[in-house]
């Protein structure tokens, strides 16, 4: 059976590679990013690849106040939804934001409040259907600060706790949330990186998501696996330990 999923932020690595596998699947998609053009060429892709109906619009996720407007052109294409992605984002200069207190609110927007904003129309639309997948890429930053990026890991790490309360709520109208914590992935966001063992690519990272949400998995889910090791570790470095760390 064809499902309909709603992918925003879709002109971002991960997403595209997502969106790729449920083209593939024959899936009706309807595609939300900031750009027209990329959305064009995402849009002709997945057509390509086998997608039974893809629909695109533009969308400036910190233009809160035409979320609702664009959330119900989406339902007025498809009824109900069976997947949402939410997977827009970008990587903030940390310095930068620390002499600007502008930049910091802006980049706190983009990663955080705007997803919250999204989120929260959303979980309306899921809870009256009483069917659903609502998965959300945030970050293994958001686990603890870290001088290096404490202001993009405070944004993931409230999207964090806000899906814990989604997942609570809407877990007894039969409503999947899924927190999706990637490690270091190679995109173009991460692109002045250098590369090293713990790094993974697009295409991992969206079968770990395509796999979990398939499965029902309520939950946060670290990936690569081997990132919930990682993370535990770091969050029980004790706060004397941490402090003094250079990370």
């Amino acid at each position: 059976m064809k499902k309909n999923i709603l992918i925003i932020g879709a002109t971002s690595a991960i997403a595209q590679a997502t969106l790729r596998l449920y083209a593939q699947a024959q899936d009706n998609l309807y595609l939300l990013g900031r750009n027209q053009e990329q959305l064009n060429t995402i849009a002709a892709d997945a057509t390509v690849r086998g997608a039974n109906q893809v629909h695109i619009a533009v969308l400036d996720v910190n233009q809160f106040e035409t979320h609702q407007a664009k959330l119900n052109q989406v339902f007025e294409t498809f009824q109900t939804l069976d997947i949402v992605l939410i997977a827009h984002g970008t990587l903030p200069d940390q310095t930068a934001c620390e002499k600007d207190v502008h930049q910091t609110m802006t980049e706190l927007s983009t990663n955080g409040i705007s997803t919250v904003s999204l989120l929260t129309l959303l979980a309306n639309q899921f809870e009256k259907q009483q069917h659903g997948s609502i998965a959300v890429i945030t970050s293994v930053a958001g686990d603890r600060g870290r001088q290096s990026n404490y202001v993009y890991g405070a944004a993931k790490g409230m999207i964090s706790i806000f899906l814990q309360g989604l997942r609570n709520r809407l877990y007894a109208h039969n409503v999947q949330v899924l927190d999706v914590k990637p490690g270091f992935v190679d995109t173009p966001m991460t692109a002045d990186f250098k590369k090293g063992a713990l790094w993974a690519q697009p295409e991992q990272i969206a079968k770990s998501i395509v796999n979990a949400i398939h499965k029902k998995q309520s939950k946060t889910l670290y990936t690569p696996f081997f990132w919930a090791g990682i993370m535990l570790i770091i969050r029980n470095i004790p706060e004397m330990i941490f402090k003094r760390l250079k990370l």
